[in-house]
């Protein structure tokens, strides 16, 4: 099993039996709860390390067996020393008694699919790779001969084809398990997104590699001649290989399916010892839901079927999950560190809780705060992209003046073609300048600059793509000059500050974006363009991050809704902003 996931996505791993001391259990039971998730991962990753080395020395069949066997010195053969031999198999057992423990400890089997997967095809793994590595050990051990690639190709393509489809099986289940696994750890890390494709290409190329490798040596294993028939001694020895190995198969499906068989049936007696102890959990919208003490809110949520969102998979680290405790708080536990943590993050007041973090001992009743629909436990999408988080970023706001007075006297298709290259230009400014379009409101384009570099240079990027804006609009007028009763203008807003930025959305409309003060003020500033009949107009903030000196524009002060201070903006009127002087002034900036 080669997993390296952390606990489940959507519920997180229970504590099991509450501790006599509520104060003092939950953080207790949290560092206990990342032992054994750290030795689980580490675990997971020793593992998934073992079998890629083997098929990268599987894939080198390609270039010839003899290759293949020249590699195992390095591929393979590290593993067969002492400390490797004793890291692999306590990797292996550690992560399958770890994988056991949470099956056991789960207070619900109902699970996101990708999850569920996970879980089958790690409980499937022994039974599939059982026959292959106790064959190796057996023949290894009583004909004290090596195996090479030459007998594995002719043992699984000539003398049990079945058992070699069984270990393409094999093999593909557990590099899929291993890639879950490490999915589900790294999906939520910043870089991911942006290294995700690339990941992708290795966990293909791979396998593909290693299966192209497997059948190119039972090509050259086929063509070969038959070999002789083993002498007496060499057939009695084979005969005792294959009985060996049939008792000790026979053992490990045993030991492996008893194990599993064991995990239940331990896991359904607790839950019917705990049932006997169950509290009630009660939602402000009348549902009931009665579980065994000691179990999160979440996981009542879970196991009554009421949608409950948790983005992060209930480990705490967003709070999406949140509900207002409104009956019933006096008995609670207080928050644990991690739970604090994230609710003073957010300003939460004292009757809020984290739902994943929250293991009440007695009756309560909760309201959730954020609704889920209730045919999607989380919102679209949500499973393949990063988590909403603060950032500072440089936002544009761009807008065409008098596009309505425009559109009025000209045909559908004139529109959208002239609306068409306007988007074009926008696009293409804010891209080669290191932008991100986010998107387009009616006429209007809303850029973002700093999700991938520094605030300041962020600042300089916008700056940059406005005068880009302008210069590409003017000449897009010159060009239309016979069509248009006068020349384009926009008017943009540029301002930088604390952003969430997350991805947001429905469905295909899901993609990142960024809400919060500094958009609005942003959107504010490009319609203080249009009242200052400027360019752009951009904030003190902005100017001052981006190192350009703009101290030649007329400074103003605008009042900004819900700040009793008002905001210290530049104003570039618009030959100014199509001037030499601010186009190279900002280009150079942005370099």
């Amino acid at each position: 099993m080669t997993s390296v996931s952390p606990p489940a996505p959507t519920s997180p791993i229970p504590d099991g039996p509450i501790p006599a001391s509520p104060a003092v259990a939950p953080g207790r039971s949290q560092a206990r709860e990342r032992h054994f998730r750290t030795a689980r991962l580490v675990s997971g990753l020793v593992l998934m390390l073992f079998v890629a080395m083997h098929l990268a020395n599987v894939a080198l069949n390609l270039v010839s067996i003899d290759t293949a066997d020249a590699g195992l010195e390095w591929l393979t053969e590290p593993w067969r020393i002492l400390p490797a031999k004793i890291l692999l198999y306590g990797a292996a057992t550690v992560h399958i008694v770890l994988v056991l423990r949470t099956l056991y400890l789960r207070r619900t089997l109902k699970m996101p699919g990708k999850e569920a997967a996970q879980v089958l095809l790690g409980l499937l793994i022994p039974l599939l790779i059982a026959e292959h590595v106790i064959g190796v050990h057996v023949y290894r051990a009583i004909t004290g001969l090596d195996v090479d690639y030459e007998f594995v190709a002719r043992a699984l393509w000539i003398d049990s084809p079945a058992t070699g489809v069984k270990q393409v099986f094999a093999l593909l289940v557990i590099w899929a398990h291993g890639c879950l696994g490490l999915h589900f750890w790294l999906r939520y890390r910043d870089w991911y997104p942006t290294a995700a494709p690339f990941l992708l290409i290795g966990a293909v190329l791979v396998p593909v590699l290693g299966l192209l490798g497997f059948a190119e040596a039972g090509k050259v294993v086929l063509a070969q001649p038959t070999p002789p028939t083993p002498d007496a001694i060499m057939a009695e020895r084979l005969a005792t290989v294959y009985l060996t190995k049939t008792a000790f198969l026979n053992l490990a499906y045993a030991v492996a399916i008893g194990a599993v068989a064991a995990t239940l049936a331990l896991r359904g007696l607790r839950q019917a010892i705990a049932r006997r102890n169950l509290i009630e959990v009660r939602y402000e919208s009348g549902q009931v839901v009665r579980v065994p003490r000691g179990s999160s809110v979440l996981e009542a949520s879970r196991i009554g079927g009421i949608p409950h969102y948790a983005v992060c998979g209930g480990r705490g680290r967003c709070s999406t999950c949140r509900v207002r405790v409104t009956a019933g708080s006096e008995a609670l536990p207080p928050p644990a560190p991690l739970e604090r943590a994230t609710l003073s993050r957010i300003h939460a007041d004292p009757s809020v809780r984290l739902a994943c973090q929250l293991r009440p001992t007695a009756p309560l009743t909760v309201l959730p705060l954020l609704v889920a629909d209730r045919e999607r436990l989380l919102p679209a999408g949500a499973g393949r992209a990063r988590p909403g988080r603060e950032q500072d970023i440089a936002v544009l706001f761009c807008d065409i003046r008098g596009f309505t007075a425009l559109a009025d006297h000209r045909l559908p298709y004139d529109i959208v073609f002239l609306l068409n290259r306007y988007f074009a230009i926008v696009g293409t400014a804010v891209e080669k300048s290191g932008g991100r379009l986010d998107k387009f409101i009616g006429d209007g384009a809303m850029a973002l600059f700093g999700l991938d570099t520094s605030t300041a240079e962020a600042c300089r990027q916008a700056l940059a793509a406005s005068a880009a804006i302008l210069a590409e609009l003017d000449r897009l007028s010159e060009e239309l000059a016979a069509e248009l009763p006068a020349p384009l203008k926009v008017a943009i807003g540029i301002h930088a500050g604390p952003t969430i930025v997350g991805a947001m959305g429905y469905g295909d409309t899901m993609h990142v974006t960024a809400i919060g003060d500094t958009v609005n003020v942003a959107s504010r500033l490009e319609s203080a363009a249009k009242e200052f009949n400027a360019a752009i107009v951009v904030s003190d903030t902005v100017v001052a991050l981006s190192g350009l000196d703009l101290s030649d524009y007329e400074a103003r002060e605008i009042a900004i809704r819900g700040s009793a201070r008002p905001l210290h903006v530049r104003v570039v009127p618009q030959d100014a902003a199509l001037g030499s002087g601010f186009a190279e002034a900002a280009t150079q900036s942005a370099a």
